[in-house]
């Protein structure tokens, strides 16, 4: 076998052997998952995974429970409550809510899907209508409010998990209302000033909207009974000592959602809260993404043996400095530090300047473009004060556009067939590369333009004007890495020290902005071996940029909420 054809071999080897890992875990027991449409009221298409425990049939109805993923998350994010719930012999129906994943826009339109959800479980044939129970976290649980809302009889226990009942998206809780609730609220919660009115998770039990729902007026008492199930009074505060996006790779929050729809719900099998074998499935996807990445260098490898792209080889050309010096070091903690140190503020302003749009509907990828083409700019005039005089080899437009088309090409088609084959995609957690549907693929062409300026500036000063004489391979790899994702990893690390030593971010006020953060440091690193990947074999910035730029296009477009619709 020929060198060219490992990385690319070994990608897809990777790919598959994760994605195969993790879908053996969520079929576990015969369980199956199916990827489902249906509609609002009003019309718009709804995308569900189903998963459907074997002993649920016609003859023999099971109870079937609602789960929903929180802002700017996606149906696969709930996969560990849904495996487990399923491996208990419950019906699952984990929602894509409204302008998020495959469901249309605009998000937050139609009580966010919940209600539409809720009637599509109801109406399956091997559900029993009698015992459906409603999870959602974050913003998922006021989905499965808005659903309690629309048809009160029409369930019968709830699992808040890091949400919360009150304005501006769901009613206040009373004694009654909902039913037979649950909340579970992490210690190091994000967003517990927004959910719930105090200062810090580990607060929530003296929180007065929470007493009113579970009708004390002393702190509420994490593990205890309130109410009664029967009556469908019943309410519970658990309180798992993790963050708020954490809930979702955390045994205990979801070993305390099955405990309550064990007490709550009839039927299903009996197995302990403990037993749960959903990190498997995360591993899995994890060793997919892995794969993932592999595969784009390997099929990047592999395409420039082809005549039409040898003329893109060439070796770098003289670095920017023979050494790593106190001045080049200077340059690279700036080049570190100033995308950190703009983040909040840029994304504060492109939220006034940039609202949705036509030609513009996620919100959030709005902020990430502002600050992205922003900090280009300033790494380009880091760049150029930082370098020697140095220069990129010639630059060859329609041959390295050609070829980072073709890699993100098999990048593209490598997760529809893990997607045919097994239903994953390559992730871990909240980081996860999701095919587009038409209209983020539409989307997605307007946002490649901001973004292919911001990599072609960003990384025009990495290789251009940090460069450095006589590297290493892997010295090379570690600084362009240090270089671009380390001041994310630095900051996030003390933003999280500071969350669970005091109990409180070092921003308190920006909780949505910090675990948007959290990608940035993943994303950035994959960002960083791919760039050096390219530069290292071609001499020049152009192609990792646009092979970087179309990737995290895709993989920002895919994975944001929409919140205009372009037929509204």
């Amino acid at each position: 076998m020929t060198s060219p054809w490992r990385g690319f071999l070994a990608g897809w080897v990777i790919l598959l052997t994760g994605a195969l890992i993790a879908h053996l875990t969520q079929t576990a027991g015969g369980i199956t998952i199916k990827d489902v449409r249906f509609s609002t009221v009003d019309g718009q298409t709804l995308s569900a995974l189903l998963y459907l425990p074997p002993e649920a049939t016609t003859t023999n109805k099971a109870p079937g429970i609602l789960a929903v993923h929180g802002y700017i998350n996606t149906r696969e994010v709930q996969s560990g409550f849904a495996i487990e719930f399923a491996r208990r012999g419950y019906v699952v129906l984990a929602l894509d809510q409204t302008g998020h994943g495959y469901s249309d826009p605009p998000a937050f339109g139609a009580g966010f899907g919940g209600p539409a959800a809720l009637a599509y479980l109801r109406s399956l044939d091997v559900v029993d209508v009698n015992n459906i129970g409603l999870e959602g976290h974050s913003m998922g649980g006021w989905a499965v409010l808005a659903a309690a809302s629309a048809m009160p009889d029409g369930y019968k226990a709830l699992v808040l998990e890091g949400s919360s009942t009150g304005p501006p998206f769901a009613a206040d809780g009373t004694p009654s209302w909902p039913k037979n609730v649950a909340v579970v609220f992490s210690t190091y919660d994000e967003f517990a000033q927004l959910m719930w009115g105090v200062a810090q998770g580990r607060q929530v039990t003296s929180s007065f909207k929470l007493q009113a729902m579970f009708g004390t007026s002393s702190a509420v008492q994490a593990g205890k009974v309130y109410g009664d199930i029967l009556n469908g009074t019943a309410r519970m505060l658990y309180q798992p000592a993790v963050t708020h996006p954490g809930d979702h790779i955390s045994h205990a929050a979801i070993g305390y959602s099955l405990a309550w729809f064990a007490q709550t719900l009839t039927g299903g099998n009996a197995l302990p809260s403990d037993d749960q074998i959903w990190l498997r499935k995360e591993l899995g996807t994890l060793l997919a993404l892995v794969g993932f990445v592999v595969l784009i260098l390997g099929s990047f490898q592999l395409l420039l043996q082809l005549n039409y792209f040898q003329r893109l080889k060439a070796p770098a050309q003289t670095a920017a400095y023979p050494t790593r010096s106190t001045r080049w070091w200077a340059f690279a903690v700036l080049s570190a530090a100033i995308p950190v140190a703009t983040f909040y503020v840029f994304f504060g302003w492109a939220e006034g300047w940039l609202p949705p749009s036509a030609l513009l509907p996620q919100g959030i990828t709005n902020q990430i473009v502002f600050w992205a083409l922003a900090n280009g700019v300033i790494a380009a005039v880091i760049g150029l004060a930082a370098r020697n005089p140095v220069s990129s080899n010639q630059i060859q437009l329609l041959p390295s556009a050609a070829i980072a088309i073709a890699t993100t090409a098999i990048a593209y088609l490598s997760v529809f067939i893990v997607d045919y084959l097994f239903l994953v995609d390559p992730r871990f957690w909240i980081v996860g590369v999701k095919l587009l549907s038409a209209v983020q693929f539409k989307a997605a062409l307007v946002y490649l333009l901001p973004f292919t300026a911001y990599f072609l500036l960003a990384l025009r000063g990495l290789h251009l004007g940090l460069s450095v004489d006589n590297s290493g391979r892997f010295t090379t790899y570690f600084y362009n890495a240090l270089v671009l994702m380390g001041g994310f990893l630095f900051f996030l690390l003390a933003q999280y020290l500071s969350l669970f030593t005091t109990g409180s971010l070092l921003t308190p006020s920006e909780p949505l902005n910090t675990i948007v953060m959290i990608q940035f440091a993943p994303l950035l690193l994959i960002v960083s071996i791919i760039s050096t990947f390219a530069y290292r074999r071609t001499g020049s910035y152009v192609t990792g940029a646009l092979i970087n730029a179309m990737f995290v296009t895709w993989y920002i477009v895919a994975g944001q909420a929409t919140q205009f619709a372009s037929n509204s």
